[in-house]
């Protein structure tokens, strides 16, 4: 057991000599007032506002002795490489494990405080029992007070000034700021007069409360008489009204997304079925118009080619003269002959074209017509000047 102190006597004068405090104390530079209360020797108790995890930092830095601080259990039941370091660091820091449960495990606790105490040691204490949520300062748990009047020591009420600034709760890594962070010691609280009443819950809450109006007085901080862990329930439990509305909203809002994109699609579908009929009612619309449009030009080319017809039978129909050689291959001169009385017949005789009108070529047929206009000119008598006479 005393290899054990020792241990830690070694590792808590290496933390805060050579390993942490000296870049600390050059980094923060913290401010210190009511040094002269500190006692240089015998037990007593530091009863401090806790707003920052760097509290149990700061504090045993400013001062000479050794202060042991309860923290809780978690820190040194860790496991791996990081609980490892953990656990040794707090070790370092002169901490001891404290199980906040309650009932019998918080009376464990005490009583390891009431060990350093009887030692004659310095004992860091934060009556309101963890940290503030809000920067302000909350109801006490009396068990300080309790500790106070069997250990039969003076209670230091100590405020930390500015630590939630200089690391908020949550923020591994410190915001580095000279001279922001301050520590305050008010004079020590002697409570003798209660002597032998550590069991009577109106004593302790009376020493419990002056203790916190002192550290009020101390620290500036705004007083809440309930309870911080109570204060801090309550947040979490509207952190998480909070995040399951917000679950809910985002479930509804999936569903409405859900319903609104239905709708959507039901649209789209409509529009493209809209559309789609109107398509084909256009391309309905235009084939047949096209129909009928090449069924008027067909009817329009029929009229024509008709029309075209008739007027080729009309120039084919015969005009009185037979143009066509295969019918006897007449000449129009024939034809005129053949028109001719007998009397022409006979005067014919006496013309002196002779020669048969079947054998003359067509040719020869055509030079003959324009043979007899010459010959009436020229004195011949034809039949009709014959007739005439």
């Amino acid at each position: 057991m005393s290899g054990t102190c020792e241990e830690a006597l070694v590792l808590y004068w290496l933390m805060k000599n050579v390993l942490i405090g000296p870049f600390v104390r050059t980094l923060f530079k913290p401010w210190v007032e009511g040094e002269e209360n500190v006692p240089e020797h015998g037990g007593a108790i530091f009863a401090s506002n806790h707003l920052s995890f760097s509290d149990s930092v700061f504090l045993p830095l400013v001062v000479d002795r050794r202060m042991t601080f309860p923290a809780k259990m978690e820190y040194f039941t860790g496991t791996g490489v990081k609980g490892w370091l953990t656990k040794n660091f707090f070790k370092g820091m002169g901490q001891i494990p404290i199980d906040r449960s309650g009932g019998e495990a918080s009376m464990a606790a005490l009583n390891s405080g009431l060990k350093v105490l009887k030692r004659g040691e310095l004992f860091g204490i934060y009556p309101e029992g963890t940290r503030s949520p809000d920067g302000k300062l909350y109801k006490g748990k009396t068990g300080v007070a309790r500790m106070a009047l069997e250990a039969k020591v003076p209670v230091i009420p100590v405020a930390m000034i500015d630590t939630d600034k200089a690391q908020p709760t949550g923020q591994v890594i410190p915001n580095v700021k000279r001279g922001q962070v301050g520590i305050r010691f008010g004079k020590p609280l002697d409570f003798s007069r209660y002597e032998g009443m550590e069991d009577d819950r109106t004593v302790l809450r009376s020493i419990t409360d002056e203790i916190m109006y002192e550290l009020m007085q101390l620290s500036g901080q705004e007083y809440v008489d309930v309870y911080a862990a109570s204060v801090k329930d309550r947040i979490a439990a509207r952190a998480k009204a909070a995040v399951e509305g917000a679950r809910v909203a985002v479930d509804k809002a999936v569903d409405q997304t859900k319903v609104t994109a239905e709708q959507v699609r039901s649209q789209v579908e409509g529009r493209v079925e809209t559309a789609r009929t109107q398509i084909e009612g256009g391309v309905q619309s235009a084939r047949t118009q096209i129909e009928g449009q090449i069924e008027t030009a067909k009817t329009q080319f029929e009229q024509v080619g008709e029309q075209l017809r008739s007027r080729q039978a009309k120039s084919d129909e015969p005009t009185g003269e037979d143009d066509n050689p295969a019918a006897g291959d007449e000449s129009p001169a024939e034809e005129s002959s053949a028109d001719e009385s007998p009397a022409d017949e006979r005067s014919a005789d006496e013309s002196p074209v002779n020669e048969s009108p079947a054998e003359e070529s067509p040719a020869d047929q055509s030079a003959a017509v324009e043979s007899v206009p010459a010959q009436a000119g020229s004195g011949i008598p034809q039949d009709g000047d014959e007739q005439h006479r």
